[in-house]
């Protein structure tokens, strides 16, 4: 396999598990809490790699307590972090969470250090990344970063895949036309194409807008309810895995962690995908982000399950 390059974020996850949130000017005590790593970008690269993938990470870290642990955070899954870096007198990025019981959670991030990766980090890291079977980025980072990286791709012929997360309206059809692929959820996919998307058939047309200004392979992760398909391949759904989620922080990141993982292993997308949705199911028995992906014989004893 050749190596994945993740070109993103990493945050300090601050999980907070709540019966609810406080209104204006209450005090809740709260029945839990914990701290980890996490970040779409390192959460996609921890992913991949726990399943076997040899990953590049691109990123920036703070002048701060917390930029120790997350560099040790990615060495201990195998990620390459000599181009993570730290940059001082900032903070790390920080990603305040909150669980409710039903599973659902609220999120705020402060970018911090993430905001400081630049085009001139990607031309630094030049030499490697042209050896790179993919690129993977997101929106956690700054925009001009994000179309640099996919300029670069481009012009070295590097399949390049864009999570078009947090949503982020107006972004340049230019570079989006350059994608491989590009894997949103269903607000994201509505903010990009401008359609309404609450039903399959409404989702499935606004895909075919995105493919028809020239995206080659979009993917529309539904939570619980699968992922569907729509590019140069046609149009097809893989159904949801029924679960009973605990926690379902970072599932997003766990089925793109899984899909580029086995994309780039053999290049087949749908059994790609049905292993991300599968894989993404299993997360959400777990809490946390990162410390819920399971690594490839937890995930295989998983798939063995009646």
């Amino acid at each position: 396999m050749s190596k994945i390059a993740v070109i993103g974020s990493n945050m300090v996850d601050l999980i907070t598990y709540i019966d609810r949130m406080p209104a204006r000017g209450e005090t809740l005590e709260a029945p839990g809490f914990a701290l980890g790593c996490g970040g779409k970008g390192a959460n996609q690269a921890v992913a991949a790699a726990k399943l076997g993938a040899d990953v590049l990470m691109l990123s920036k870290v703070g002048d701060d307590m917390f930029a120790d642990n997350t560099v040790a955070n990615f060495q201990r899954f195998g990620i390459d972090t000599r181009y993570v870096q730290r940059v001082p007198g900032v903070s790390s990025g920080v990603a305040p969470i909150f669980v409710r019981a039903d599973s659902h959670n609220s999120i705020l991030i402060v970018k911090g250090a993430n905001a400081h990766l630049s085009p001139a980090d990607i031309e630094a890291a030049a030499e490697d990344l042209r050896q790179c079977g993919l690129i993977v980025l997101q929106l956690e980072i700054a925009v001009e970063t994000v179309y640099y990286a996919i300029e670069f791709a481009h012009r070295h012929a590097i399949p390049v895949l864009l999570n078009p997360a947090p949503a982020l309206s107006g972004l340049s059809a230019e570079h989006l036309a350059h994608l491989d692929f590009l894997i949103p959820n269903e607000s994201e996919l509505a903010l990009l194409s401008g359609h309404v998307v609450d039903s399959p058939e409404s989702a499935h047309a606004a895909a075919r807008s995105l493919v028809a200004g020239g995206i080659r392979h979009v993917i529309v992760t539904l939570g619980e309810h699968g992922a569907l398909y729509v590019g140069e391949e046609g149009e097809f759904q893989v159904p949801g895995v029924r679960v009973e989620a605990r926690d379902t922080t970072g599932a997003g990141d766990a089925f793109i962690g899984c899909f580029i993982h086995h994309w780039n292993r053999d290049g087949h997308i749908r059994q790609a995908m049905e292993q991300a949705v599968a894989y993404s199911a299993c997360s959400v028995m777990g809490l946390g982000t990162q410390t819920s992906y399971p690594d490839r014989e937890t995930f295989k004893r998983f798939q063995q399950q009646p």
